[in-house]
């Protein structure tokens, strides 16, 4: 099966669809996501400028939000044991140098076992 016959294991709730769309046309680039298996981030991923993160040999494709790739740590979507995975937005500033999905707002990682009624609106 060819890589982009893969099927996609990551989509997005209309809000960070809409944070990403900001944010896109702010930088007029697309930006990249990356799930670290980091000990203080939990399920925050990382945002950056699309290339500012080198991908490595322990990074997985799980795919891509409007043409942004997503990653994550080989390990931790083992650990993880998932088949899909949810971006949302949440309030607060974001982790460390990643980018902000808006004002006093950043990106989170759910799962479907973690979703709720309220935010299970997918596209």
């Amino acid at each position: 099966m060819s890589e982009s016959a893969i099927p996609a294991r990551i989509s997005a709730t209309p809000a960070a669809r809409e944070a990403i769309s900001r944010l896109r046309a702010a930088r007029g680039a697309p930006v990249m996501f990356v799930q670290s298996g980091g000990c203080c981030a939990g399920s925050t991923p990382m945002c950056f400028p699309e290339g500012e993160f080198v991908i490595g040999d322990v990074d997985l494709l799980l795919g891509d939000i409007d043409g942004c790739p997503f990653y994550i740590d080989k390990r931790l979507d083992e650990a993880w044991n998932q088949d899909v995975f949810l971006l949302d937005v949440a309030e607060g500033e974001p982790e460390d140098f990643s980018l902000g999905a808006g004002e006093n707002l950043h990106f989170v990682t759910l799962s479907p076992a973690c979703v709720t009624p309220a935010t299970s609106d997918q596209t």
